[in-house]
C-alpha cells in the first residue's frame, strides 16, 4: 500500500521534478536547430557543441552540467529517502537509482572536461588527437562519456525491469521496453560508427546516431519523471476519495474481526 506520509510525498514530487529538468537539460543540443553552430549534426559529436573552441561551448558545457547534478539529486534523494523504490528489498531498483546516480555523477564530470576541437568538422584537430598531442581532458572526456552511458543503459535496464516486476510507475511499465530496446540499437550504432571514425573510415552518421542515444534516454528520463509523480498523487493523504477509501477499508477490518471472535 502507498505511503500516507507527506514527506514522503513530498520526496518522490522532489525526485519527479528534478528527472523531468534533467531530461530538459540533457536535450540542449536540440538548440542548433535554431542556433548556427557550424557543425554537421548528422556527423559531429554532440560533445563537440561544448568543445572549447566553440562558440556556444559554455552553453552546452552549462546545460550538460545542470543535467548532470539534477540526475545525481534525483537519485541521491531517492536513495537516501528509501523513496520510488529505492530499498534494499528492492534489488532491481536499488542497482537502478545507484546507477543513474552515476550517470548523473559522470555527466556533470564530462561537462568540466571538454574536447578542445572538433575532430569531426577539423582535420588538424584529428590529426592532433591520433597523434596524442591534445589536452588530457580529450582522454578523460572519453571516461567520463563511457562511464555516463554505462550508467545511464543499467540504469534503463534496472528501474525498467522493476517498473514490471513490482507493478510501479505505468508509463515505464508500458513503455520502457520498447525505448531500451531502440535504445540498445542506437547505443551499437554509435559504437560501431566512433571505432569506424577512429580507425580512419568516416563518420557512418556517428552525429545522427548519438543524438538519436541521447533523445531516448531524455523520454526514458520524462517517463520514469511521470511514473514517479504518479506515485506522488497516489501517496496523498488528503481528499474527500482518501478518507471513503480509509473508512470503507476500517470497516471491513473491523467487520472481519468480529466474525473472527469466538
Amino acid at each position: 500500500m502507498p505511503s500516507r506520509q507527506p514527506g514522503h510525498r513530498t520526496a518522490r514530487t522532489t525526485v519527479a521534478v528534478l528527472l523531468l529538468l534533467s531530461a530538459v537539460a540533457y536535450t540542449a543540443w536540440v538548440l542548433e536547430v535554431v542556433l548556427s553552430t557550424g557543425l554537421d549534426p548528422v556527423q559531429a559529436y554532440i560533445s563537440e557543441l561544448a568543445a572549447e573552441d566553440q562558440p556556444l561551448g559554455g552553453l552546452f558545457r552549462a546545460t550538460d552540467l545542470v543535467a548532470g547534478l539534477c540526475l545525481l539529486a534525483a537519485a541521491g534523494t531517492a536513495l537516501a529517502t528509501g523513496q520510488a523504490g529505492a530499498s534494499r528489498r528492492n534489488r532491481w531498483a536499488l542497482v537502478g537509482w545507484s546507477a543513474l546516480a552515476l550517470f548523473g555523477a559522470a555527466t556533470a564530470a564530462d561537462s568540466r572536461l571538454p574536447l578542445s576541437c572538433t575532430p569531426t568538422s577539423d582535420e588538424m584537430c584529428a590529426a592532433r588527437e591520433t597523434a596524442g598531442l591534445v589536452p588530457a581532458t580529450h582522454t578523460a572526456h572519453a571516461v567520463t562519456s563511457s562511464l555516463a552511458m554505462c550508467g545511464a543503459l543499467t540504469a534503463l535496464v534496472a528501474l525498467t525491469v522493476a517498473a514490471r516486476r513490482y507493478g510501479w510507475w505505468p508509463p515505464v511499465r508500458r513503455f520502457g521496453p520498447w525505448l531500451l530496446g531502440a535504445e540498445l540499437l542506437a547505443t551499437g550504432w554509435s559504437l560501431a560508427a566512433i571505432a569506424a571514425f577512429q580507425a580512419g573510415h568516416g563518420t557512418w552518421a556517428l552525429g545522427a546516431g548519438q543524438r538519436l542515444q541521447v533523445l531516448l534516454v531524455a523520454l526514458w528520463l520524462g517517463l520514469l519523471a511521470a511514473g514517479v509523480a504518479m506515485s506522488a498523487r497516489a501517496a496523498a493523504p488528503d481528499g474527500p476519495e482518501a478518507a471513503a477509501t480509509a473508512a470503507t477499508a476500517a470497516g471491513a477490518t473491523a467487520a472481519t474481526d468480529d466474525r473472527r471472535r469466538p
